[in-house]
């Protein structure tokens, strides 16, 4: 288990093939190394259903096996990997610090590889009610919302995850999905759908977030119909195409497109930070091509950490 006061060699923000695959070469050569991650599902790749192409697996794998194999090889040199969702860090000091819900982990290198599932536009209303029942994090905020109505936005493992911890709280959950089935672990729908609390509302998108002073209820559109559902709290777990860099917080270099800058070793403009994988939107998002880069990210922070000038190859 991690220990959330130690300072890590190398912590990496993400789990799909960039991240995972940074892991395996940091943690084999001998670095301690932890990676923080939303979900096994979360990512691009982990809700792919069919793999063909990937070097080396002749089998089809779905996405989430693919990563997981990946995974289980950085585990296997010893990698660490802890289940959350980081909101900020503070990395332009020598010491990397990222911040989850009630926890925080330092490193003396990161690399970043988030990916490109970010949200490029809000809901109408979101905005102006964020903290006053638009919320982001169940984890922190579903307390607040016991023997209330609640809704959670989303398809994916993290969307299933936070409605049954806020449904702890609340008197009723109502998970609305945009797409016509959940993309998340069975073992997560089978536990939403056993939930008497818990009610699941696939092809349904929330065209607006109403209320004046605090959340009122959510205007959604199922097909032709619209319907009005009072609640008290909106969790919003969507996604998109854009990268996902909103816990940096303004601190690396970013092109107008917001994809982080990098120079040629995916180090990028803060000396022991890296990113790579579609974080960088410079490339074909193709699996092999993320973690050929999470590799590269990873002998580029290997060369930080040791104070060397140049690359090594391998540590064979």
């Amino acid at each position: 288990m991690e220990r959330e006061e130690q300072v890590w060699d190398v912590v990496i923000v993400g789990a799909g093939p960039a991240g995972a695959a940074a892991a395996l070469y940091t943690a084999r050569a001998g670095r301690s190394t932890l990676v923080v991650d939303k979900g096994l599902a979360a990512g691009a790749l982990g809700m792919a259903s069919g793999i063909e192409n990937y070097p080396g697996v002749q089998e089809t794998l779905s996405g989430a096996a693919l990563v997981e194999r990946i995974r289980a090889q950085a585990k296997g040199f010893g990698a660490q990997f802890a289940d959350c969702r980081i909101t900020a860090a503070t990395l332009t000091e020598t010491a990397k610090t990222l911040f989850a819900s009630g926890r925080s982990f330092h490193a003396r290198a990161a690399i970043l590889a988030t990916g490109s599932m970010g949200r490029t536009r809000s809901i109408r209303g979101e905005e102006e009610l964020v903290g006053r029942g638009v919320s982001y994090c169940a984890t922190c905020d579903g307390f607040f919302f016991r023997d209330q109505d609640v809704a959670v936005l989303g398809n994916s493992d993290e969307a299933l995850e936070e409605a049954l911890h806020v449904a702890r709280f609340a008197r009723r959950v109502v998970i609305l999905c945009p797409t016509p089935r959940l993309r998340a672990r069975h073992a997560l729908v089978r536990e939403v759908d056993s939930s008497d609390r818990i009610e699941l509302r696939v092809s349904a998108t929330v065209r607006e977030i109403l209320g004046r002073e605090s959340v009122q209820a959510v205007l959604t559109r199922t097909g032709d119909s619209e319907e009005t559902i009072p609640v008290a709290g909106v969790f919003i777990y969507l996604q998109g195409g854009k990268p996902i860099i909103d816990f940096l917080g303004g601190q690396l270099a970013t092109t107008e497109d917001g994809c982080l800058v990098v120079d040629r070793t995916f180090e990028t403009s803060v000396s022991g930070v890296f990113g790579a994988g579609d974080i960088l939107c410079k490339h074909v998002k193709q699996a092999v091509i993320a973690a050929a880069e999470g590799v590269q990210a990873a002998l580029a922070a290997e060369r930080y950490l040791s104070g060397r000038s140049a690359l090594r190859a391998d540590w064979a």
